[in-house]
């Protein structure tokens, strides 16, 4: 089996195996996400459900970085394919990641802020080397995302996702296991052989049972108002959030 053509050159993807492997590959931005990126990820969602003889994905980053959320600067590698979507969200892979039937294993070799948050609350499985920081800035830039808070309350409780989202302090790999944000924390070294490891005990399960449990555990998660994010796009504070940082300054509020 090969790895379809998922629509950008920063998402490396190949087939061992029963298992899809996707590589996030611009470590030149920290990883950080252009649409297409997301969208690739929502094709590989979209293609792995369709076949029988995978069991999981196992999506990972390059260099230091797992990914550090989406790209403030817009840039997409086809963006008028991108504005062909009839739904501005329907190229996120958040959704498609928790609907899939096959199990997500994210990998967090580094950094993971912002996104690369969302990312690793969406999928199934979560495994980081001790040296991953995790933040949530987005309130920084102006952004309400609302995968995150719609996730994050029922992942590390709501004290602690109240600090997260509303200090945007970074935490390291064993607080974040500690509060619940990922599943397991290992020494970098070992980080391949435990994701391995893991792969291997999802192979052993059966399919269409570990298929229905996620199905049941993701039926009781709340609703995603994706509404929300629409509503204030490129609104005031918005636009100068995101204008902000790209500046590298303080961001200057409308009130």
């Amino acid at each position: 089996m090969e790895a379809p053509d998922l629509g950008s050159p920063h998402i490396v993807a190949h087939v061992d195996g029963r298992v899809l492997h996707l590589r996030v590959d611009r470590p030149e931005r920290r990883n950080a996400f252009t649409q297409d990126m997301y969208r690739a990820l929502k094709r590989a969602a979209v293609w792995s459900d369709r076949q029988p003889d995978l069991d999981a994905v196992c999506l990972t980053g390059s260099d230091r970085w797992f990914a550090a959320g989406g790209d403030m600067g817009g840039n997409a590698v086809d963006v008028e394919a991108l504005n062909l979507e009839w739904d501005s969200t329907d190229h996120f892979p958040f959704r498609h990641i928790e609907r899939c039937s096959k199990l997500w294993v994210a990998k967090v070799n580094g950094l993971c802020h912002a996104g690369g948050v969302d990312l690793a609350l969406t999928c199934d499985i979560s495994i980081a080397a001790d040296t991953a920081r995790f933040r949530v800035p987005e309130l920084l830039r102006g952004i309400p995302d609302t995968i995150m808070s719609a996730r994050l309350v029922q992942a590390v409780g709501l004290a602690k996702a109240r600090f997260l989202f509303f200090t945007a302090a970074e935490i390291d790999a064993e607080t974040a296991e500690r509060i619940g944000l990922i599943g397991d924390v290992v020494p970098a070294a070992e980080l391949d052989a435990r994701v391995d490891w893991a792969l291997e005990q999802i192979a052993l399960t059966g399919p269409d049972a570990r298929a229905a449990i996620k199905r049941d555990i993701n039926a009781r998660l709340p609703m995603v108002d994706t509404g929300l994010f629409i509503r204030t796009m490129m609104s005031p504070e918005m636009t100068e959030g995101m204008r902000s940082f790209l500046e590298k300054r303080p961001p200057d509020w409308p009130r």
